[in-house]
Formats: C-alpha cells, sequence, structure tokens
C-alpha cells in the first residue's frame, strides 16, 4: 500500500512536469507573433489540452496500455515498485530541471533515459541497447531536420501565394512620451518620489512587446471577400488548438501508464487526476519555457509564427496516425528554427544550447533514476 502511494504520488509528479515544460508549446507562436497576450495563449492551450485528455478519459481501454519497457528493460521488472517508482523520480526530476531553466525538452525521451538508468543498475549488461537507436537517436536526428525543413519551403510556398493575392504587410511605428525621473527622495514612510524629470520622445518599431500589443505587423487585403488578417488569426488559433489536443490525448494515457500498473484508484480515476495536474503544471510553471520558445530563439511575424505551428500540428498528428515515434517538443521546436533560418532572425546561442539540452536528456535521466533505484533499493533491503 505504501509502493502505491509513492508510485500514484511519483505519476503526479511528471505528469506536473509535464504540464510545465510541455503545455505552452502549441501555443507558442501565438504569443511569440504578437497575435495574442500570454495569458490568453496560456487559456487556449489548457482548455484544449485538457479537451485531449477528456478524448482520453472516454477512450481509456483503447488509449492506456500498461507501461513497458520499450525493448530496453524486460516487463517483469517494471512491474516491481521500486523499478518504477525510480523511473517516474528520475523523469520528472530531469523534466523538472529544464522547465526551471526554461529549456524545452521530451518527457518521453526522459522516461527513456530514467529506464535505461534504473535498467543498468538492474540488470546491467542485458539492456536492450540496440532500441535506444530506433526510439531516441534516430527521432533525436531526424525530426527537428524534418521540421525545419517543411517549414523553409512552406513558408516560402505561403509568401509567394500572399504575393499573388495581393496580401500585403503593414507595419506600425509606435511613438510615445517617456518620463525619466532625475532626482528621488525617500520618505520615511519608505515612498518614493521625483522632485525632476525629464520628458523625452521613445520610438519603437517591430520588436517591442508594447507594439505587438497594438497589432503591429498586420497583413492588408482580402481573400474571397474575408480580411486577411482574420483568416491568418483564425487558422494560427486552430493550428495551435490542434497541437495542444493532440498533446493531451497522446501524454495523458502515456502518464496514467505509470499508475496503472499499481492497480489502484481505477483507470478512468488516474486519467482525471493526471489531465487536472497537467493543466495546474501548465497554468503554475510554464512561464519560463514560454519565454524560451515564443522570444527566445526566434522573433516572428504572424505569417511565420503560423506557419511553424501550421508544420507542428501536421507533423504531430500524421506521426501519431502512422505511430512513428515523435517529441511535440523537437516538433515544435524544429520548426521554430527553421523560421529562424527564413527570416534570419535565428538566435544560435539560444538553439545551440537547446540542441545540447536534448542530447543530455537521456544521459541525465539515466543518472537521476539510477541513483533513485539504487536508494530505493537499499531502503527496501
Amino acid at each position: 500500500m505504501e509502493w502505491t502511494i509513492f508510485i500514484i504520488l511519483a505519476t503526479l509528479f511528471v505528469a506536473y512536469t509535464n504540464g510545465a515544460n510541455d503545455n505552452f508549446k502549441g501555443v507558442a507562436t501565438l504569443f511569440g507573433s504578437g497575435t495574442t497576450d500570454y495569458r490568453k495563449a496560456l487559456g487556449w492551450a489548457t482548455i484544449t489540452t485538457l479537451a485531449g485528455s477528456v478524448t482520453a478519459f472516454f477512450f481509456a481501454t483503447n488509449l492506456v496500455k500498461t507501461f513497458s519497457g520499450k525493448g530496453l528493460v524486460p516487463d517483469a521488472l517494471i512491474a516491481t515498485p521500486e523499478f518504477l517508482l525510480a523511473v517516474a523520480l528520475g523523469a520528472s526530476a530531469t523534466v523538472l530541471l529544464a522547465t526551471l531553466t526554461g529549456i524545452p525538452i521530451s518527457t518521453t525521451h526522459s522516461l527513456t533515459g530514467a529506464l535505461v538508468g534504473a535498467g543498468l543498475v538492474a540488470i546491467g549488461a542485458d539492456l536492450g541497447f540496440s532500441t535506444l537507436g530506433k526510439n531516441f537517436f534516430i527521432p533525436l536526428l531526424s525530426i527537428p531536420f524534418i521540421a525545419v525543413v517543411f517549414t523553409f519551403v512552406v513558408y516560402m510556398v505561403f509568401r509567394f501565394s500572399r504575393q499573388k493575392l495581393g496580401v500585403g504587410r503593414s507595419t506600425c511605428v509606435c511613438m510615445g512620451e517617456k518620463v525619466i525621473p532625475v532626482a528621488n527622495v525617500n520618505l520615511v514612510n519608505g515612498q518614493m518620489f521625483s522632485v525632476a524629470e525629464l520628458k523625452s520622445m521613445e520610438i519603437f518599431v517591430d520588436e517591442k512587446v508594447e507594439c505587438q500589443a497594438r497589432a503591429l505587423d498586420r497583413y492588408e487585403g482580402r481573400v474571397m471577400g474575408i480580411d486577411a488578417q482574420q483568416i491568418l488569426d483564425t487558422l494560427h488559433f486552430a493550428s495551435a488548438g490542434a497541437v495542444s489536443f493532440a498533446r493531451g490525448l497522446n501524454d495523458t494515457p502515456k502518464i496514467v501508464a505509470l499508475a496503472v500498473t499499481t492497480g489502484a484508484l481505477g483507470l478512468k480515476l488516474n486519467i482525471g487526476l493526471v489531465a487536472i495536474v497537467m493543466a495546474l503544471g501548465g497554468i503554475l510553471s510554464a512561464k519560463k519555457v514560454a519565454e524560451t520558445m515564443s522570444h527566445r530563439i526566434t522573433a516572428m511575424n504572424h505569417g511565420q509564427g503560423f506557419t511553424a505551428n501550421l508544420i507542428t500540428a501536421i507533423l504531430v498528428i500524421f506521426a501519431s496516425k502512422m505511430g512513428v515515434p515523435v517529441s511535440t517538443t523537437h516538433v515544435s521546436c524544429g520548426s521554430l528554427f527553421g523560421i529562424g533560418l527564413v527570416n534570419g532572425k535565428a538566435n544560435w546561442k539560444i538553439i545551440g544550447g537547446i540542441v545540447s539540452a536534448w542530447v543530455l536528456t537521456l544521459p541525465i535521466a539515466a543518472l537521476l533514476s539510477a541513483g533513485f533505484y539504487w536508494g530505493l533499493r537499499m531502503i527496501g533491503s
């Protein structure tokens, strides 16, 4: 009974960190392009992800499968509570570390790394290393590259089509008065006021969030009688919702499978708890990852943001249908890398840091889970 409680709590920890790191990925381009603000983007991500989780709730029997060793470790080993708890703790701790530093990583790869680490301690050389290439290294090398190429090509096609349709771009220049305090006086009660000030004019174009909030860099023209910007924004929200829905549908059963192994609480109650905790993780702790994905990888306008999000939605949903193991993180970030390449505004230092974190995800999760498993086994003995 004690092991069961700890495993359920660890599973909810995985759900929370997953929500914190993954929840905003589907809507990052909405915020980054200035299509909407952070709170509205987060709200849309939460609603659509919950919708995916609810869908998983109604189709639980078909979607939730027993958490397996994925060919890395024997499934019989997974059934032991010490091993399962070590994997959950190792994976969630890895995702938490990345989230605290604002780096988007893959929860699935964290789980894979945790399986490797605890598996090495448990069975040593009998670990199925051959499956790592198929489940980790090949997707890591190929999926971001595919997303970059697709985004680059599709954006060029969209830009050509926009020009042919006569849809142009207009950029606003924001100008306002700026008050600069010259001297400040501290009162006894801690309040401060300015005794002298200068006034100057501040002008900024394109990059400032204040300008983005005033609908900077919009598209002008009509397509089939409908405002082009309105069409773009609607499609952008729809594609963002599709990515978040697919993430909720795919990730919820994956995380629930950890708790299902214990046989406690019941399948649908576990799904409900995981869905709620995933949403809480996104609401309370997504800010740093959101800022990285929306503003630090590359600057983007409305059309570029939509293109990146559309490619993410298509690749994630298509891969899920085909049973191809892809990470929403790698696809969404790869699409943003592609936009940075096409508009020349990529922050290669940040991109390099993200890619390095992807490479380190497996070994860090492995080390953590190995330590957890060793400690838990010592306690159990």
